[in-house]
């Protein structure tokens, strides 16, 4: 089994994100539930955000209330979270040391000590701040007890060598993790250093909307069927969403081939880039889900070849992408 934080943890993870969107109205003990199938599944890595929601019904809100509820299973799961925004959350990120303090030390008082977060991770680097001072004050939070390991998110390969030799230098404890972007529809991280920089650093990669925010779900097929503020991101706009079903649609034809559904088959397919020579051995996907049904069907591992990596290639040279990955004016890559 593949290893974070020094810990064992199934081969595909569980975001939390989608279980604080103001859109979904289940109540706390609903969202409890679909936490302890995915765990009870074999999902023990949970990733989640201090900026995932209001800061009243954040994912350490509902981490608390889960481990109150389940304080057996504090041990059995490995949290990652992610913060470094500004506070009030305007998205906008601070990674400079007192609002990386504030940020962990925040996070780690919501959980009410039911819980040490396993890994911590600035969501977006502010692009200002040194990353050697962004480590050490990671270093001394550690030192502290506030949280165990440190975990990158989207970043450069560059960062990425940065960052190792940082937290080399101030005696933290080597980079654990590696969160990025990674999808049938989104595939930039094999191709631009960055999975190559996290193989040759032994850096995990943690492979976030691996079901392309949706898209890869096969349920959405037009305007109607987004959520929130889905129709701002550009593949989802009027002219492109048609050209991206195209794809979606020869992918969907795959994965009945294969004996899956086209959401096992995109999040076995970031998984399975372990394959590759020059991969990092580890990559761990993290679809969400807020239902039972959602999760469990997300969690099942379908073993995808070479050959069927290949094949999968070949479709997605035929049809391009249309459209980027976020809105203008979302922070990118640090």
């Amino acid at each position: 089994m593949p290893q974070l934080a020094g810990k064992e943890v199934g081969p595909i993870g569980y975001g939390l994100m989608g279980l604080s969107r103001p859109d979904i109205k289940l109540s706390d003990d609903e969202k409890i539930a679909v936490m302890r199938a995915a765990l009870d599944a074999g999902a023990n890595f949970w990733n989640g955000g201090e900026f995932y929601g209001p800061e009243s019904a954040n994912s350490l809100v509902l981490l608390e209330k889960y481990f109150a509820k389940y304080p057996e299973d504090a041990d059995r799961v490995v949290i990652s979270i992610k913060g470094g925004m500004d506070k009030p959350n305007t998205y906008k990120p601070d990674s400079s040391r007192t609002n990386v303090r504030r940020s962990v030390l925040d996070s780690a008082g919501q959980l009410k000590g039911r819980k040490v977060m396993d890994l911590f991770e600035v969501g977006r680097h502010d692009r200002v701040t040194p990353w050697a001072t962004t480590v050490a004050a990671f270093k001394e939070l550690i030192d502290e007890g506030a949280f165990r390991k440190i975990s990158l998110s989207e970043v450069t390969a560059q960062t990425v060598h940065t960052a190792v030799a940082a937290a080399k230098d101030v005696g933290a404890p080597p980079i654990a993790a590696c969160e990025e972007e990674l999808s049938l529809l989104t595939a930039d991280i094999l191709t631009d250093g960055v999975a190559a920089a996290c193989a040759e650093h032994n850096i995990p990669i943690i492979a976030y909307s691996p079901v392309g925010r949706g898209l890869l779900t096969g349920n959405i097929r037009s305007q109607a069927d987004l959520y929130g503020a889905m129709s701002r991101f550009p593949r989802f706009s009027e002219d492109n969403l048609p050209q991206n079903l195209q794809l979606v649609d020869e992918l969907a034809a795959y994965a009945t081939k294969k004996g899956c559904t086209l959401p096992q088959l995109a999040i076995n397919w970031s998984r399975c880039q372990s394959l590759r020579p020059g991969m990092p051995s580890t990559i761990i996907p993290i679809p969400g889900g807020t239902t039972v049904e959602r999760v469990l069907e997300n969690l099942k591992v379908v073993d995808l070849t070479i050959e069927d990596l290949d094949a999968l290639d070949a479709i997605r040279t035929k049809y391009e992408v249309q459209g980027g990955r976020y809105p203008g004016g979302l922070p990118g890559k640090s």
